[in-house]
């Protein structure tokens, strides 16, 4: 296993004033310390000793403290720590909530002089327990005015706040982050405003690949601009939750809508799929939580905040290959956008489109009918888009749309599982074009490709992320948070 370590904080035993300190991920920037969890296989004679509790936190940081550069911090597997105080590098774990306000981020990698700071092989249970959202940070803080840092084989979930991960722009200095093979989520609550990130990235020229993302419910991952940074071979899938939006490229802050050189491709959206036993005489069936993901790839700040953020648009970012199945509001929905590519994109399994007007719907504004493809070409220019799209004449605040309450109207298919996935297999709509068909077979080819590469790391990764499964037009205005 992984992941076997969850850091507990009795919030009886959490001082106040350690809520005010400042909780870095590490001791100091210019000393490389990082944590090691020994997966259970492993010799874990070195690692040091939960019990007993009461010297544990002074254990801990007496060794930390005494460390030289390259120091390895060895916890031992299957373990919890009650720590009754804040570790002074590496991880802070939650603490007391009163009032609304309190402890939300476990590790926070955004100190000054966090240059190359690398988390691995740790699991952070934001312990939200079903309460409401709170303010603060997400579970993991990393970035700020730093470059060349890493997140690999980490599960982070159940945030306190809003996103399970945050890459932080610092001032717009961060560059060169890598988040890559970590499982993320479940995210946040469906309920209205109690949504969460999976993955929210606003750090230049970074990559985020190969994750799972697992039952988000604000955006699966979310890019603030980025430029420069490449996102590709992610899966995101929603359970029991609906989603807002699976890749959203909608903000104008802190970049200004600057999505120049970014690529989203090669990945997987599954929306909601039917949780009755599959019929030999239906295609498709109910959802026991009429889940949906209300827009799979959403392009431009008005497909999300209508109005609200004026002429601004989101510009010269790249969507290709990627590839949609399950119960979905829109597949792809483009706005306000300049200068944007968006190609390949594909169905494959089954798909139905069945989001409504939902009451958070203008009665002035036509909502467009649910649909694979759309793009509203009034405001959207200079870009090179495929042909499957649609136009439409209002496509501003789509995340009003809501999902039907019950009924046979969710494609049956499977969600992916660390640590057996087995997609279904891609088709394609038919086409009197010939050359249709010859965009088809491509289309399928990469398809093919795409999902050996996923099959290929999960496997890979089973023993890294061996957990189960659990089973507007928005009055949020900005999703942007500092």
């Amino acid at each position: 296993m992984r992941f076997p370590l969850i850091l507990l904080v009795p919030a009886s035993l959490f001082a106040s004033s350690a809520l005010a300190s400042k909780n870095r991920l590490f001791r100091r920037g210019d000393i490389d310390v990082s944590l090691q969890v020994y997966p259970s296989r492993r010799a874990t004679t070195n690692c040091i000793s939960p019990d007993p509790t009461n010297t544990v936190t002074d254990r801990l940081n007496i060794a930390l403290n005494s460390s030289g550069s390259g120091f390895v911090l060895q916890l031992c597997p299957n373990a919890h720590y009650l720590l009754q105080a804040p570790i002074l590098a590496t991880l802070v774990v939650s603490g007391p909530v009163f009032n609304g306000t309190g402890q939300t981020t476990a590790v926070d990698g955004t100190c000054g002089n966090c240059h190359g700071v690398k988390l691995r092989n740790v699991q952070i249970n934001g312990n939200r327990a079903g309460a409401l959202a709170i303010n603060g940070g997400a579970n993991i803080e990393m970035g700020g005015a730093n470059s060349n840092q890493l997140i690999e084989f980490t599960r982070s979930y159940q945030p306190r706040s809003w996103s399970c991960l945050h890459i932080a722009e610092g001032g717009q200095s961060c560059n060169n982050v890598t988040v890559q093979n970590n499982d993320i989520g479940p995210c946040g609550s469906d309920a209205f405003q109690q949504w969460a990130d999976g993955i929210s990235l606003s750090c230049r020229s970074s990559i985020v690949r190969n994750n799972l993302v697992n039952n988000p419910t604000d955006g699966g991952i979310v890019l603030f601009g980025s430029p420069g940074s490449l996102v590709e071979n992610n899966t995101i899938w929603v359970v029991n939750n609906t989603l807002l939006g699976g890749i959203n490229m909608v903000d104008v802050q802190p970049w200004e809508g600057n999505y120049a050189g970014t690529i989203v491709q090669n990945n997987t959206i599954i929306g909601g799929l039917a949780t009755d036993s599959r019929s030999a005489v239906q295609s498709d069936g109910t959802n026991v939580n009429d889940v949906i993901i209300k827009i799979g790839i959403a392009v431009g700040p008005q497909t999300w905040f209508n109005d609200f953020f004026g002429a601004n648009v989101s510009s010269s970012g790249t969507v290709l290959n990627n590839n949609i199945t399950g119960a979905f509001g829109y597949g792809i929905a483009i706005t306000s956008a300049r200068n944007f590519t968006v190609q390949g994109n594909a169905l494959f399994g089954n798909t139905s489109f069945i989001g409504s007007r939902g009451p958070n719907c203008s009665a002035s504004d036509p909502t467009p009918s649910s649909a694979a493809f759309i793009v509203d070409m009034a405001n959207v220019t200079s870009s090179t888009i495929q042909p499957q799209f649609q136009s439409v004449q209002d496509g501003k605040g789509l995340t009003c749309v809501q999902p039907p309450d019950g009924g046979d109207y969710w494609p049956y298919g499977g969600n992916p599982n660390p640590s057996s996935y087995n997609p279904p297999l891609p088709v394609t709509t038919s086409s009197t074009s010939v050359k249709a068909a010859v965009k088809a077979g491509l289309a399928i080819s990469i398809i093919f490709v795409v999902v050996s590469i996923i099959v290929a790391a999960l496997l890979a990764r089973r023993w890294a992320l061996n957990r189960p499964l659990a089973g507007w037009k928005g009055s949020k205005l900005s999703r942007y948070h500092p």
